[in-house]
């Protein structure tokens, strides 16, 4: 907004900005957007440029490999970065260009109203604003969802518990790989996302999945997101890993503080915007953590959004922002509830479970770039011929 001459302020709902979080990949279609904000030279201070993306089964032998970002033609990279640094780099960038009264803490959205002139928010804490336009930024429990959704139907759980946690750790593979390995019962998740503390060392992200329940189930309380993780409750399922360049139960019980989540989403909606309200990135569309769309999504939409406010009218753009995000992002959560590119190690799971001799005797390599692939495109990432 600011880049196109629209004035506008941030309400965060925090009391105080602090790096939460772990790790999150961003991908080219999003890293341009930023890159056009100037916040390449920022972001790459911070974060690992990822090289390549390698799927497994359980047993650490290879299913699918393919380059990334600048590795695979982009004119920019895919960036594996901690959550809490990527919103360092955006929160000073916005303090520097906006102005820190521009950035307004501690305001948490109680209500809203609007007119033919203009639209007005009131926060908990009493304080008010008016504008033209009202964006609700504000995550998969978002209050401006629930006020335009009343009826709105919930988080939708679909059984599976993620633990995530990071660690200094010896780098392997290069130091700039990604791999995710697993099968139908468990996944596993390791990237490296940041330089580590001595020579030779990366902060790496690592996830564990697991099915522990149904989608019949209803998801684990909203105060029971986040909370500490229990060795005792991992490491069953990490024992199912055999990763050979990597010992995965080494480094799950060497860090010293992880974190687990529910792996949820919510229904697409029929709507985003009504009249000069409308929403964005998980408040719109929350998706399961497969394919690193969550947050490029959010990026998308903030780009199509402020190019439409700088072209029409606030209830014309709005209108149009939704027309043109809506039903993209409601594929891809789609596509994310049935596994997105990740389905290729549950297909192989499913095929051979107790491994193989040689992959193309379980899955031809067309079936392989089809999964991975039409998901590439499908979420606008592809790289180019």
């Amino acid at each position: 907004l600011h880049q196109r001459g629209i004035g506008c302020t941030v309400f965060e709902a925090a009391e105080a900005i602090r790096p939460l979080g772990v790790g999150i990949n961003t991908l080219p279609h999003a890293i341009r957007v930023l890159a056009e904000l100037g916040l390449l030279p920022a972001l790459d201070a911070v974060a690992v440029r990822t090289r390549e993306l390698r799927y497994l089964n359980r047993f650490g032998q290879e299913i699918w490999v393919e380059p990334r970002g600048i590795h695979a033609g982009h004119d920019v990279p895919q960036f594996s970065i901690h959550r809490g640094h990527l919103h360092e780099v955006l929160w000073q960038a916005a303090r520097e260009r906006l102005g820190d009264s521009a950035l307004r803490t501690g305001a948490r959205l109680a209500g809203v109203e609007q007119d033919a002139a203009g639209v007005s928010a009131r926060f908990a804490d009493g304080r008010t604003a008016r504008g033209d336009v009202l964006v609700g930024a504000d995550g998969i429990h978002s209050v401006l969802r629930s006020a335009l959704h009343p009826n709105d139907g919930g988080i939708r759980w679909n059984g599976i518990q993620m633990w995530r946690g990071a660690i200094d750790w010896p780098e392997f593979e290069g130091g700039d790989t990604m791999i995710v390995a697993g099968d139908m019962t468990e996944k596993l998740v390791l990237y490296p996302i940041a330089a580590g503390a001595t020579p030779g060392t990366r902060l790496t992200n690592w996830v564990v999945c697991a099915q522990i329940g149904d989608a019949t189930r209803p998801p684990p309380r909203r105060e029971d997101w986040s909370r500490p993780g229990s060795l005792a409750e991992v490491l069953p399922h990490v024992a199912r890993f055999r990763i050979p360049f990597l010992d995965v139960e080494a480094l799950v019980r060497a860090t010293p503080a992880f974190w687990e989540y529910p792996m949820c989403d919510r229904d697409p909606l029929p709507f985003w915007t009504q009249g000069r309200v409308t929403l964005l990135g998980d408040a719109a569309h929350p998706m399961y953590p497969v394919g690193s769309n969550g947050a490029a999504q959010a990026v998308l939409d903030a780009r199509c959004l402020a190019a439409l406010l700088a072209e029409a009218d606030p209830v014309a753009a709005l209108a149009a922002y939704e027309a043109e995000r809506l039903p993209k992002t409601a594929e891809i959560v789609r596509s994310n509830r049935r596994g997105g590119p990740e389905r290729v190690v549950d297909v192989v799971s499913e095929r051979a479970p107790d491994g193989f001799a040689r992959i193309e005797d379980v899955i031809a390599r067309d079936e392989l770039a089809a999964i991975a692939g039409g998901y590439a495109a499908m979420a606008g990432f592809a790289a180019p011929r």
